[in-house]
């Protein structure tokens, strides 16, 4: 063993420090890079890759303090050793050394440690949580924190290492910087937003790029500040190839290298609220040039501490244990999970079929009592006096000893008033055979005992169940849900306990949740009458009916009761008797609970048979004194104790304060839960203690039971001559596919177990297979195993399905024939039949966890993780472990209370290398390791941990942990294999493909552009106003209800027509908020190369503050004019622009993506669109239309400044800012005028929706009537939002809004207003598509309700003169009818091109003018960058033609291209966002192909890190994708454009540049 820890140590010792590797010669790096590579390519071992290294990198470790390395090694593994030797004689008191002792195992430990010292070190990256001290910006919070996983004993040789590290940098002046730097700027450009999964080669060189950049991000940290200011700005103009004097601007305005080719201007600001000016000059030479090629690079702070995080994140995950991918066939929309194939190497059991085992026969007893209660009637009648029963108080003294006459006369007494002094309007209450509820605490096993024999006395069937203390306990409900089952009316209870559960108003007992109404009985004296002489208890013989129901909670959390009969409770205690040696009079110490299983078995039935004493030592009491039951056993000179191994492990950390304790009486010490294979541990380490206080060795009896067969097997006591006890070394591995393999204690991975004694009397034993039909296991396998007998109880009561599996199987033999006429009853114990027919457990179907085909056992799993440096971190070593299924496997998740004092490192360093000893040993991986505060888990009723609780609260968010680590990229090995692209099919054999199907191609177009009306004879918009203004002065165009709304921003923008300038609409900076708005405005004056700013006097004053001043260079501002203060005199002349096609105005807006961009409307443009409009809508003069939208950019610009000057109908003009003030401002502006068609932005729909929701009574109440809007749209460019739109229009139905009325628009950069609902045509359709198929870019429809399907909206009806085609995005081809492709539309209102900051037109040329490479290719189309289909419905529109519907899917700049499938953003936060209720939004985005998803909590901060296992869960089962990074962040976090649209982008930059603040940032593995 130290061998093989001193090998692991050395690797550990040869991991060269960042300080050593920068200073080995380049010939050795280069041998180490070779090394790398053929380990990487499998030309080479591990074992031969260590040592090769290891000899290269020898002459290179620093030496400590000049000791030889070797001697270092010796020396650390004793330091080690001896600080994981648990038990060591000086045993620390019990606070410090809490460690659940039925899991320990030194041999376990010492493998565990061994498994430890063979990992290197991986650097994980840490968990962020939120922390004061973060705020501060020193440079010191942006070096990565060192997330090594090494053990404080560990520590000497890394921290020589770590001021090791720092001396290269002091040494070396700016050479080595440039030196560096210049290696970083090679190979540095990462992949872009949408980022695609490379090939291996260029995986190595990202890889190799983000290590560059990490060791310039450590670079900076050792350098001055000075030197970090002049990198970065080289590092810009590198990327960029800028030219040196545009470096200045580009610094002031944050302006961050593009990062997508069809960027105009990448742009990283959220933009704010009303309104400014800026007039361009005619085009002036570029102000940046980029070479194309370079314009991927994307800007990410190098220091910043996110990134490095994900960069370690990303070298954890460089090679995953990950088995190969198996061959399949992909249909063409189904993407089939990786079934596990099983391993042909896998061991599989060899040996003979096993033969039942039949336990001895029963023997004959004279005057054995026909049934308990006789043999109650008979000790209580003839031996009166003889102590049945000693209750102990929490000091340990005796409180009561209860008679074997007391008993008897006190169970009458009850039996009696039960039958006859309870009615219910003259009925008696119960019944016999009615089913009574005992609640009893288990300090009080007197009145408990009273009460259950006075039940069967009475005939009644007791139903003992744990003490309420809360209406929230765990289980709780489950409990009421049996007792409903059970038909329970009465429950039975003392006085004390009474006065302590939780009372109602009224002072009665509470209705506990999911409980039937009780009637309770307080069994104290004073309420028991005494019976008459006449009346006596009908005492039978022990009968098929049923004489109690032993509650069982399984391992989902569901609780059934186990009936048992009298017949059986009677063959039980005698099979108890016989197999334990019981005589008459004995003395027995009971530490088990004696509401159940063993503690009830032994120290309330049998204990009755054979009027033996029992001293009950309450749980309360062990708590205090530990050593309580041996100083009975002593006290009391005891024969026999009842205890579990937690019991011996507790008394051995309290035993050497007692020196006269003597254990020579006890001749069987019973271990109650000796089926679990770690009390073994337990048993040799009590022996070792108590060897030399008279405890022998045979004394020690472990037993196997479960509550449905009661005892299966139990060791005998010595005289019975049996044969001597065994244990088995069993590999681990063999074991998870359930074979034996006897294994030697040298191998790490081994259980060792103890057996279980020989099979009860009278009992036949088999072991089946676990799963399918039940054949019977060979010698060598592990199955369930099932006992036929007498004494097993009969059935789950209420339950007749699950009965029959369990208690009415019929083992076969391979042949299938049934091994026994008798019905056989599965124990739930997994286990097998060893020499000398001894019996073995190795684990409990409860705690089995079948993962990738393979058995794991949770006990097994805590054993390990309790072997990891337990003393330090883990309270009281509670350790929960279970699985849940995520995508069609089970996965492992472990949850351990840490202890108070536990800081954030040790719990980090903990988990890491609980991670290891696990997959080591077990080899297999965690799904998730949670750490909660001490005494938080869910507790059961003895104070183990409640683990089907746990896992609800796991599943449901709601555990609270304070650290989390998930593992889903080491887990998950069964993911649909990667989409290969195939070679694409020629555009020309899509149509002939089309054609051969029936399919017409996916065309479509608005209607005609009616005859010119008097308006449209007008060329520009500004002869328009002109003519309105002579033909109708009074004709009121716009309307504004709140006074600061002046119209402004519209003469403004005539005003800039009539004098020949170009207008260019600005939202203005926010006051609250310039370091964030301004920039932008400064952008775009910069980028629209303006002249001079026109605004109000009050934007004037800020924007010349000293606010400002702070956010950009307020001196760089061209000449700012105040339009407040105008001369009063009119120009004498107005420009007249010398063509239609000159023009008008710019456009700028932020996409999604953060990209900045203007686009050129032309005159032209500027009338078709508001003529097309006109038409749609169907706007006259005599029309009055409610708009509340920004007016800066896009449609809501076009119909705040453009369409009521066109049209001549009336504009009610709402600021969308003004809502958040008044919310019911829109709605009640659109009721008080009638108005008929009224345009919003989804961000002011969700404003309604969440203000108004629960306020529609009060608008009614206030005359709002929304009946008269026959059209609302929504302005947007996306996806039309179907939740929203309906939940708006359900919660305002009640005002009187048609449900028809609600419908989006679409529109986009290259033609704002591509579709619009309008007044006439259809409903707008909704269908639904299989949401895996849209992955595939294919689209299939499929009925409402089905599994994966997403309902997809037609987003209005196309316009008049706007003809839209589907393309294929790479082909270029015409689609198919319902196919997915990008939309593309040809239109007289397209606007002409983008105002480009670069001047690199070329780049997005066919943004505006494209052709399709096949059928039309002379129509000049412009690309929308969405993609979407089209599809011909059964509906006719206004010609009489049928519909065609055109749905967006979503923007193609937005998707995710991971594991080679395409993904909108959308659907995954949709589902992020369902997964837990105080999630309130969510954004996702990928960096570097990990899919970060940042989610806002609606709650408290404790919850935050619930998030992180459902979040990851719910992406994996819906979308088939591993989260790489889950970020939890406040709310309001996630930016919102105008229009209410999220852009993931700046949020991806905050991210990265570490600004969000978060709350938690969790890095899954």
């Amino acid at each position: 063993m130290a061998e093989r820890t001193s090998t692991g140590l050395l690797t550990m010792m040869l991991e060269p420090t960042p300080a050593v590797a920068m200073t080995l010669p380049a010939e050795v790096r280069e041998k180490l890079a070779e090394l790398e590579l053929e380990l990487s390519e499998g030309d080479i071992t591990q074992k031969g890759y260590e040592k090769k290294r290891g000899k290269l990198l020898a002459p290179y470790i620093p030496q400590i303090q000049g000791v030889d390395p070797s001697l270092q090694i010796d020396n650390r593994i004793q330091a080690s050793s001896q600080a994981i030797l648990p038990g060591s004689k000086h045993n620390k008191s019990r606070a410090a050394n809490t460690r659940d002792e039925r899991f320990r195992s030194d041999l376990h430990t010492e493998a565990v440690q061994a498994a430890l010292a063979k990992y290197k070190e991986r650097k994980m990256p840490m968990p962020s949580k939120r922390r004061s001290v973060l705020v501060q910006s020193s440079v010191e919070a942006c070096t990565p924190p060192d997330t090594s996983s090494a053990s404080e004993d560990e520590g000497s040789l890394r921290r020589q290492g770590r001021l090791a590290t720092s001396t290269p940098y002091q040494g070396h002046g700016h050479p080595a910087v440039e030196h560096w730097f210049n290696r970083v700027i090679q190979g540095s450009s990462t992949s872009s937003s949408a980022s695609v999964t490379t090939t291996n080669t260029s995986a190595h060189a990202a890889l190799n790029a983000n290590a560059a950049a990490t060791a310039l991000a450590d670079l900076m940290y050792h350098t001055n500040l000075f030197s970090f200011l002049f990198l970065s700005v080289l590092l810009l103009s590198t990327s960029l190839s800028l030219p040196h004097q545009s470096l200045n601007q580009s610094v002031d305005t944050c302006l961050s290298p593009p990062c997508s080719i069809t960027s105009p201007l990448r742009f990283c600001h959220v933009c704010i609220s009303l309104h400014i000016f800026v007039l361009p000059c005619l085009l002036s030479p570029n102000l940046f040039s980029v070479h194309p090629l370079q314009t991927h690079f994307v800007g990410v702070p190098v220091n910043s501490r996110v990134s490095n995080k994900i960069q370690q994140l990303l070298n954890t995950l460089k090679r995953p244990k990950r088995p190969p991918l198996r061959e399949f066939f992909v249909d063409d929309f189904e993407e089939l999970l990786d079934v596990q194939q099983p391993d042909p190497n896998q061991p599989k059991p060899e040996g003979q079929q096993m033969s039942p085992l039949e336990g001895e026969p029963l023997g004959v007893v004279t005057n054995w009592p026909p049934s308990l209660p006789a043999a109650l009637q008979r000790w209580g009648t003839t031996q009166p006096k003889s102590p049945c029963l000693t209750a102990l108080d929490n000091a340990g003294k005796p409180v009561y000893t209860l008679t074997y006459g007391k008993l008897w006369t006190r169970s009458q007494k009850l039996a009696y008033t039960l039958l006859n002094k309870l009615s219910t309007r003259n009925e008696p209450l119960l019944m016999p055979g009615d089913r009574v509820a005992l609640v009893f605490p288990n300090s009080d096993p007197v009145m408990f005992m009273v009460a259950f024999y006075g039940c069967l006395l009475a005939e009644l069937v007791p139903v003992p169940i744990e003490v309420p203390l809360t209406r929230k306990d765990a289980g709780s409900q489950q409990i009421g849900f049996l007792l409903g089952s059970c038909g329970v009316t009465l429950a039975l209870t003392t006085d004390a306990c009474q006065k302590g559960l939780p009372k109602a108003q009224t002072g009665e007992v509470a209705t506990f949740k999911g409980w039937p109404r009780l009637l309770w009985f307080v069994t104290d004296g004073k309420h028991v009458v005494k019976p008459p002489k006449d009346w006596h208890p009908p005492i039978r013989e022990a009968s098929n009916d049923i004489a109690y129901i032993e509650y069982k909670t399984s391992k989902e959390g569901s609780t059934m009761g186990i009936a048992v009969s009298h017949a059986a409770m009677l063959a039980h205690c005698h099979a108890l008797t016989q197999a334990c040696g019981y005589t008459e009079a004995e003395t027995i110490t009971n530490v088990l609970d004696f509401k159940r299983e063993s503690g009830l078995w032994h120290g309330v039935l049998t204990s009755v048979m054979n009027r033996m004493h029992v001293i009950s030592i309450p749980y309360s009491l062990m708590k205090v004194n530990p050593l309580s039951w041996i100083q009975k056993v002593h006290t009391y000179k005891a024969r026999v104790a009842v205890v579990k191994s937690r019991d011996m492990h507790w008394s051995l950390l309290a035993q050497r304060d007692q020196r006269d304790i003597s254990l020579s009486s006890l001749r069987m010490l019973i271990v109650a839960d000796g089926a679990n294979p770690w009390s073994i541990s337990s048993c040799d380490a009590f022996l070792n203690v108590f060897q030399a206080r008279g405890l022998r060795p045979e004394v020690i009896c472990p037993c196997a039971s479960s509550s449905e067969a009661m005892t299966v097997a139990i060791r005998r006591p010595p005289e019975m001559g049996v044969p001597p006890p065994g244990k088995a070394v069993l590999s681990m591995g063999g074991l998870s596919h359930s074979v034996i393999r006897v294994d030697t204690e040298e191998k790490l991975s081994v259980l060792t177990v103890q057996d279980v004694g020989q099979v009860m009397p009278a009992a036949l034993v088999c072991v089946v297979r676990v799963e399918g039909t039940p054949y019977l296991c060979q010698t060598d396998e592990v199955g369930e195993i099932c006992v036929s007998s007498g004494s097993t109880g009969v059935a789950y009561y209420g339950l007749p399905g699950m009965t029959k599996n369990i208690f009415e199987t019929i083992p076969v033999t391979s042949s299938g024939v049934p091994v026994s006429d008798r019905p056989f009853t599965r124990t739930s114990l997994l286990g097998f039949v060893g020499p000398d027919s001894l019996v073995f457990i190795v684990g409990k179907m409860d705690g089995l966890m079948v993962v990738s085909g393979r058995r794991h056992n949770a006990d097994d799993v805590v054993a390990t993780a309790l072997a990891v440096e337990p003393m330090k971190f883990v309270y009281r070593g509670r350790i929960a472990v279970f699985s849940v299924s995520v995508l069609h496997d089970e996965r492992i998740v472990v949850v351990a209370e840490q202890r108070p004092d536990a800081s954030e490192e040790d719990s980090f360093q903990w988990m890491s290398r609980v991670l290891q000893a696990i997959d080591s040993i077990h080899q297999v991986g965690v799904y998730c390791l949670a750490l909660v505060p001490a005494n938080t888990l869910p507790k059961a009723p003895l104070g183990g941990i409640h683990i089907s609780e746990t896992k609800q609260r796991f599943l449901e968010g709601a555990l609270h942990p304070c650290n989390v680590l998930m593992c889903p990229h080491t887990c998950v090995t069964n993911l649909p294999k990667p989409r290969q692209k195939q070679p694409e099919v020629g555009p020309a054999s899509m149509i002939v493909g089309n054609l051969v199907a029936g399919k017409r191609i996916a065309q479509a177009c608005g209607r005609d552009v009616a005859q010119l009306e008097d308006n449209d004879q007008f060329l520009y918009i500004q002869d328009v106003l002109q003519w309105r203004a002579q033909a109708t002065p009074d004709h009121p165009l716009f309307l504004t209800l709140i006074y600061s709304v002046r119209i402004d921003l519209i003469a403004t923008f005539y005003g800039c027509l009539y004098a020949g300038c170009v207008p260019v609409t600005v939202r203005p900076p926010h006051p609250q908020n310039l370091a964030t708005t301004l920039p932008t405005v400064k952008m775009i004056v910069e980028v629209s190369k303006s002249v001079c700013i026109l605004t109000t006097q009050a934007i004037m004053k800020l924007l010349k503050s000293k606010e400002a001043a702070a956010a950009v260079d307020i001196k760089s501002w061209p000449t700012v004019l105040d339009t407040d203060d105008l001369p009063r005199k009119k120009s004498p002349q107005m420009y007249k622009p010398p063509t239609p096609e000159m023009l008008a105005y710019l456009d700028f807006s932020v996409s999604t993506t953060g990209i900045l961009a203007g686009v050129k409307m032309s005159h032209a443009a500027t009338s078709a669109l508001c003529r097309s409009i006109k038409l749609q809508c169907e706007l006259y003069p005599s029309r009055q239309i409610a708009i509340c939208l920004d007016p800066y950019c896009g449609l809501g610009f076009a119909l705040w400044c453009l369409c009521s000057v066109y049209s001549g109908h009336q504009s009610i003009l709402v600021p969308p800012l003004e809502l958040e003030s008044n919310a019911s401002l829109w709605l009640a502006a659109v009721s008080q005028y009638k108005v008929r068609v009224t345009f919003c932005s989804y961000s002011v729909m969700e404003m309604c929706t969440k203000g108004l929701g629960s306020q529609t009574e009060a608008l009614r109440l206030r005359n709002v009537n929304l009946s008269c809007v026959r059209t609302c749209m929504v302005v947007a460019e996306e996806r039309p939002r179907i939740a929203l739109t309906q939940s708006f229009s359900k919660i305002f139905k009640d005002l009187g809004l048609s449900p028809r009325a609600v419908s989006t628009t679409f529109g986009c950069r290259v033609n704002v207003a591509i579709c619009l609902q309008g007044t006439a045509g259809p409903d707008p359709t909704t269908v639904y598509v299989d949401m895996r198929a849209l992955r595939h870019d294919r689209v299939r429809l499929v009925e409402r309700g089905s599994p994966h399907s997403l309902p997809l909206m037609e987003s209005g009806k196309i316009l008049p003169g706007v003809k839209v085609i589907i393309a294929n995005t790479e082909t270029k081809g015409p689609l198919g009818d319902s196919h997915l492709g990008e939309i593309w539309v040809s239109s007289p209102h397209n606007a002409t091109g983008y105002y480009t900051v670069y001047g690199e037109e070329a780049l997005h040329a066919d943004h505006f003018n494209t052709k399709l490479s096949f059928g039309d290719t002379q129509t000049v189309w412009a690309r929308t960058g969405y993609l979407g289909f089209l599809r011909r419905t059964e509906l006719t529109d206004a010609s009489g033609e049928r519909h065609d519907a055109l749905y967006v899917v979503g923007s193609l700049d937005e998707t995710l291209e991971l594991r080679g499938m395409r993904y909108h953003p959308i659907d995954i936060e949709t589902s992020v966002i369902r997964s837990h209720k105080s999630i309130a939004e969510c954004a996702v985005f990928t960096w570097t192909n990990l899919l970060v998803v940042v989610v806002e909590l609606e709650g408290s901060e404790q919850e935050a890190l619930d998030l992180v296992a459902l979040v990851t869960n719910v992406v994996l089962e819906e979308h088939y994708l591993i989260v790489g990074v889950v970020v939890v962040v406040d709310p309001g976090v996630i930016p919102i454009n105008s229009r209410g649209e999220k852009q993931r982008m700046h949020l991806r930059d905050g991210f990265l540049a570490d600004q969000l603040d978060p709350i938690y940032v969790a890095y899954n593995m």
